[in-house]
């Protein structure tokens, strides 16, 4: 009888400036916001990265794990749902669970493409160092594989219903916030780079797609920053900006 389940390491943890899974991109590589996998042991051995600078980009394998279904397994395959609504269809139509990228899927697993960075030594700490993930802080990592162009890039791909990338907004901040913005930064708190990474993240509009009210005020966490935002048809403004520190 074959065995319908395997066990997997984690070799890692994803730390990332997203705090919650609102506001993450869809999709990685679109926005360049930096982040890095602390590796733990007896993963965390420069031997194994040996040859990787060579790379521009690696591929993660990683776990959905703040997903509800994950509690219990076995409760989760004898509940298996063939369909489910990906947000990019405005989370009201349902399609095949195996024609998108949902974390509801049998195995919970995510795949995404990275820039690296650098691979940095500190004592018995590894860190890898990307650009362009899409994983919440805290996601395990499952392996580290070297993107490979001429197999892993298929120019005439088509692709479904996310043949485009998602339409950027505009983002503005308020006096208030800018004032706020400032004065992190004049007093060495945070640093330009976070709040030009989280005009990126809001520029792609995080919100879910059925909800478009202009004047709902909308909170969403990243860093160590809570942000307020509205939104409207083409702005993303940016009303207030405060430290959880």
């Amino acid at each position: 009888m074959m065995n319908n389940s395997v066990t997997m390491p984690i070799i890692g943890y994803m730390q990332s400036p997203y705090r919650e899974k609102f506001g993450i991109p869809r999709q990685p590589n679109l926005v360049n916001v930096e982040s890095y996998i602390e590796m733990v042991e007896p993963y965390n051995d420069m031997l194994a990265f040996e040859g990787i600078e060579a790379f521009s980009h690696v591929w993660l394998v990683w776990q959905f794990h703040d997903n509800k279904n994950n509690k219990n397994a076995q409760q989760q395959a004898t509940k298996f749902r063939a369909q489910v609504r990906p947000p990019r269809l405005g989370g009201n139509t349902k399609v095949g669970v195996f024609a998108t990228r949902s974390m509801y899927r049998p195995a919970p697993i995510g795949l995404s493409v990275v820039r690296l960075l650098r691979v940095e030594n500190i004592g018995k700490s590894v860190r890898l160092h990307v650009t362009g993930s899409d994983l919440l802080n805290g996601t395990p990592i499952l392996d580290i594989k070297p993107y490979i162009q001429y197999s892993d890039a298929v120019v005439d791909s088509v692709n479904g219903y996310a043949q485009q990338q998602p339409t950027r907004k505009n983002v503005v901040w308020t006096e208030t916030a800018q004032s706020q913005q400032q004065q992190f930064c004049k007093h060495g708190i945070f640093n330009k780079k976070i709040f030009d990474e989280l005009e990126q993240v809001l520029s792609l509009d995080p919100r879910p797609a059925y909800q478009d009210d202009a004047s709902r005020v909308y909170g969403m966490s990243f860093a160590q920053l809570n942000i307020r935002f509205t939104v409207d048809e083409t702005t993303v403004s940016v009303v207030a900006v405060e430290s959880d520190q």
